[in-house]
């Protein structure tokens, strides 16, 4: 990879090397002396190189030269009139998505400000994008930091977990990988053991992670193929805590102390954030006072409380109340976390 890329005139460090998920294009970006991401090239190059939008056989001349200047230059303008050459009606929807969250990248010019953007206009763009936005950042903020269990606990905040709860834990595993196990097959693998959910866990060869066989995480921090346990007091629930934290601390400039607890049993319950859709649901009920069934209350997974550690950084109607969070799983036994939930929803004193 080129290192003299162009990023429209900032005076920015060396590109980053990424030791750990290279798949995040971390790697492809600039960090700046106030700790964002900035855009590069690179980064937007990386767009119009995406499967869906290679070249192919059926492609139109207007197609092809229009992909070949979009590598020759990422921040190439396109109009209406441009794409409406193309005679694929897929391909000038493909390029019409790429081309606006790539002008939003252009406009906003670090990854935090344009995640925020997103976020605030409610501009639709595919979850894939944004799962890939909250990668790169998460890559960001661990930069530094030697703690695999951590660095693994937070992949829930941009890749779906599927769910095994056992007697020895609450596993997760990565719902990609599962998938795939489950579809080769492979005697001893994850996926055969939570499809059918006959074998114990310690039996599968594939790695839960603990502080003893950490180290094995690194060279393998891109295949998403380690199992993480988030039972109560276990290292795993405790990393996702921390990771929750410095994503608070990235975005917000505001201090929170997050901690697991089994229960909410505050007569003054007045604030909660699901991180999932399916926590929000259930504890929006439980505030209310609602009947849920066992099965749907089984869901739950995690219950924490966060705390501000500066009293003035919070709405002055709840200083001093603690906020409650949740997480759960659907009732297909799959997790997928919405850490944009934390930024939108924490009643801090001032607008995101």
């Amino acid at each position: 990879m080129e290192q003299n890329d162009q990023t429209g005139g900032a005076d920015l460090p060396p590109l980053l090397h990424a030791e750990f998920w290279l798949t995040s294009g971390y790697h492809l970006l600039r960090r700046g002396e106030d700790g964002r991401l900035y855009v590069t090239n690179e980064y937007l190059r990386a767009f119009f190189l995406r499967p869906e939008m290679e070249i192919v056989e059926e492609s139109c001349h207007s197609e092809r030269v229009l992909h070949a200047r979009l590598l020759e230059d990422p921040r190439h303008k396109v109009t209406a009139a441009r794409l409406d050459e193309l005679e694929d009606p897929d391909a000038r929807d493909n390029y019409q998505i790429v081309l606006n969250f790539r002008d939003t990248l252009i406009a906003e010019k670090t990854l935090e400000a344009a995640y925020l953007k997103i976020l605030r206009s409610g501009v639709t763009v595919p979850p894939l994008f944004i799962d890939q936005m909250v990668h790169a950042i998460l890559r960001g903020i661990l930069e530094g930091q030697d703690d695999a269990i951590r660095t693994r606990a937070a992949e829930l905040l941009f890749r779906s977990q599927k769910v095994s709860i056992q007697d020895s834990g609450i596993m997760l595993a990565d719902e990609e990988i599962v998938e795939m196990y489950t579809r080769d097959g492979g005697f001893g693998s994850l996926g055969k053991l939570l499809a059918d959910n006959a074998t114990p866990m310690r039996s599968v060869e594939l790695d839960v992670l603990n502080a003893d066989n950490a180290g094995i995480y690194w060279p393998r921090s891109d295949s998403f193929d380690t199992v993480i346990d988030v039972s109560f007091t276990r290292p795993g629930l405790d990393s996702l805590c921390r990771v929750l934290e410095t994503w608070v601390a990235h975005f917000l400039s505001v201090e929170v102390n997050i901690y697991p607890v089994q229960q909410i049993s505050d007569p003054k319950w007045s604030w909660h954030i699901g991180l999932d859709a399916e926590a929000n649901l259930i504890l929006n009920d439980l505030y209310n006072g609602e009947e849920i069934e066992e099965a749907r209350t089984a869901r739950l997974l995690s219950l924490f409380r966060l705390e501000f550690k500066q009293q003035g950084d919070m709405r002055p109607d709840l200083e001093g109340k603690p906020v409650y969070l949740g997480m759960a799983m659907t009732s297909g036994e799959l997790l997928k976390l919405k850490p944009q939930n934390l930024l939108m929803n924490l009643p801090i004193a001032r607008s995101v």
